[in-house]
């Protein structure tokens, strides 16, 4: 999808351009260019009319690119994750997604692989004091809409996390043990894509802080403050939900061992009345093989010693534990 964005001056609203007639004369001077999983032709385009490098594109549409910037041609580019919602049969999975970020003195390209709620919100002009001509302050914005929704998305884990806990200490589930590993998994993009945003974010302090606007410093220090928010509530949530599933997997192994040690004390019961079967179904001379109860005295005998068993076992403190 390609779509292109401009701030009116008269009234200060954003305005969509019709991106059916464009040719090369394209002028792109205080527009936004947004490329949501692009073709070859659509990315060719922008290429040639306007200069970009495709590697920079390309690298946003790896969704195994770490997140770094660099500089090439007159183009910035910053390129950092964004978390990005997975609907299964029943329920969410999260994960991450890069989003590029490049602009120059005219021009912000923003380049992903899905359509994401983060750039929908700046796309239907949810977003105040947004203008496609400031372009330090767009990367700014979208650094601190992505902090914002890390933590939208980890208080969502989190509560999910309890919800699921809660219905393991009724029944141990399996699609819920399942789900318990996803959130986990969950985390663990979150946390690997947090630090290697917080990464960026300390390069850009270094680098392209100075051509920051100075009302935009402010939001610039809250971007750091919500990013260390998310990182140090992920690490939280990761503690908990590991700790959980560790003692989900003792519940379960002891309870295994339960049943186990039942079976166990079943099977020697049952044993004896075999044993003691077997030695009297041997042809040779046996005690009451003669009487008319000797059946019933070896029945009687077998149902004695098993019981007595039973009893010395289960009272045994080994079985117990």
């Amino acid at each position: 999808m390609f779509q292109i964005f401009y701030t009116d001056e008269q009234d200060n609203s954003l305005k969509t351009l019709n991106t059916e007639k464009l040719d090369s004369s394209f002028d792109a001077k205080g527009k936004w260019i947004n490329m949501t999983n692009p073709t070859d032709k659509e990315i060719e385009f922008v290429c040639e009319t306007l200069k970009v490098p495709e590697e920079m594109i390309k690298a946003a549409l790896d969704d195994e690119e770490m997140a770094r910037t660099d500089r090439e041609d007159g183009w910035f580019l910053t390129l950092f994750d964004i978390p990005a919602l997975e609907e299964d049969d029943n329920y969410y999975s999260y994960t991450t997604i890069p989003l590029g970020v490049m602009y120059n003195a005219n021009t912000i390209i923003t380049v992903c692989l899905k359509r994401t709620m983060l750039l929908n919100d700046f796309a239907t002009g949810r977003v105040k004091d947004f203008n496609t001509k400031y372009k330090t302050r767009f990367l700014i914005q979208l650094l601190y809409r992505a902090a914002t929704k890390y933590l939208q998305y980890l208080r969502q884990i989190d509560k999910a996390s309890q919800r699921i806990q809660a219905e393991l200490q009724k029944t141990m589930k399996n699609d819920d043990l399942v789900q318990l590993l996803d959130l986990e998994n969950s985390l663990v993009y979150f946390s690997t894509s947090l630090q290697s945003n917080n990464v960026v974010i300390e390069k850009l302090a270094r680098v392209e802080s100075k051509n920051f606007y100075e009302e935009d410093l402010d939001l610039w220090e809250d971007v750091g403050i919500e990013h260390r928010q998310a990182m140090e509530m992920c690490k939280i949530y990761q503690g908990i939900i590991k700790a959980s599933t560790e003692a989900f997997a003792n519940v379960i192994n002891n309870n295994l061992n339960t049943s186990m040690k039942k079976l166990t004390i079943l099977t020697v019961i049952l044993s004896i009345p075999t044993l003691i079967y077997s030695m009297w179904g041997m042809n040779t001379p046996v005690p009451w093989q003669d009487e008319p109860m000797g059946f019933w005295i070896l029945v009687a005998i077998s149902i004695v010693i098993s019981i007595i068993a039973g009893i010395l076992l289960f009272k045994d403190k080994k079985f117990k534990k």
